[in-house]
């Protein structure tokens, strides 16, 4: 009996993502005939919650691909890897308690912000703090 109600959540969950999948990967099927441009599997997994880096994209992508790569996907391909994806909760975001201790190293003041010109300052001549915050990350 528990394992009947556990098949039927888990049914109705699979249910959901392919609900999700399809609606997210139709924004972008412009010809209606179950495929998309290779390009736009990135924008389509974040839609649906997922962050990968882009190496675990192109991983994605090469097993989502054809044999002889055309450009497009198709979605009779996406769907079951997509649903193992979302399954398994992989490529999920940082946390935002993550986020915030990282930014709270570049935000040694506790001002909240951080201006343009401290941006740059960090994204090229401060190594060392944002090393720091990618490894709070």
């Amino acid at each position: 009996m528990a394992d009947d109600k556990e098949r039927e959540g888990t049914e109705l969950v699979v249910a959901e993502y392919h609900r999700k999948i399809k609606e997210a990967f139709e924004v972008f099927d412009h010809e209606a005939n179950n495929t998309v441009d290779v390009r736009e599997i990135g924008t389509i997994i974040r839609s649906l919650g997922c962050c990968p880096s882009e190496g675990e994209l192109h991983d994605l992508i090469a097993e989502v691909e054809e044999e002889e790569p055309t450009g497009y996907i198709r979605y009779e391909k996406f769907l079951p890897v997509m649903t193992e994806v979302l399954l398994e909760r992989r490529y999920r975001p940082i946390p935002e308690d993550t986020l915030l201790r990282a930014f709270e190293v570049l935000d040694p003041s506790k001002r909240g912000f951080l201006t343009k010109e401290e941006l740059i300052e960090y994204m090229t001549e401060e190594g060392s703090s944002v090393a720091a915050f990618w490894i709070l990350l």
